[in-house]
């Protein structure tokens, strides 16, 4: 499957990117530099350049799912992540169902359901929560993936992936991005909101 991965540079992103390449698919990174393009032709993943702030359509030609990954970062301020994780993941969405995209896969955040009660962060939790509500009411096919704090440590392949009421929870990274993949892979998208922490669940059996 053609996959575009948007915020491929991204430490989730990145390894989204990987992991599809693993699996058979067919990862096509999109990044804003041509200095990024290098780390993933090196792997055998095709690039994309892309800006989200931008004029960006150009890049889901031919593709058959989407993961946004992308994100503003915890050093930026409140009009950075309007841009990125709200205005950006919208039009990602609008760009994906004028292409014909068959799959949304977007990573989210614990808490985006009700940002209003948020005790932190409180424009990044409404800035999510708009991303997700504009994919669920697009008419795309979806998966929506909400990770509790996110950790820098290797995977561990286990997960606790569930819907309904939230829980305070750590998880790695790279089990998020093993999360997607295996959405996409099994292509059987449930339009679901999922939230996901650590847990004793295979990836391969959490959706």
């Amino acid at each position: 499957m053609r996959v575009l991965v948007v915020g491929a540079n991204g430490q989730i992103g990145h390894q989204v990117a990987e992991k599809l390449k693993e699996k058979g698919h067919d990862p096509v990174a999109m990044v804003r530099k041509e200095e990024q393009v290098g780390q993933f032709k090196d792997k055998g993943i095709e690039t994309v350049l892309a800006d989200l702030e931008k004029d960006f359509s150009h890049a889901f030609e031919n593709m058959e799912a989407v993961v946004f990954a992308a994100g503003s970062g915890g050093s930026t301020g409140a009009d950075k992540t309007i841009v990125i994780d709200q205005e950006g993941a919208i039009e990602t969405v609008d760009n994906a169902r004028e292409a014909g995209v068959k799959h949304f896969a977007i990573v989210s955040s614990i808490g985006a359901g009700d940002p209003k009660n948020a005790d932190q962060i409180k424009h990044y939790m409404y800035a999510k929560h708009r991303a997700d509500e504009h994919l669920k009411a697009s008419g795309l096919d979806y998966t929506i993936i909400r990770p509790g704090m996110l950790q820098n440590e290797a995977g561990t392949g286990r997960v606790k992936l569930f819907e309904g009421e939230p829980e305070v929870g750590n998880v790695p990274r790279e089990d998020v991005a093993a999360v997607l993949v295996h959405a996409i892979d099994k292509n059987q998208p449930a339009n679901k909101v999922y939230n996901l922490i650590e847990g004793d669940t295979p990836v391969e059996e959490s959706i």
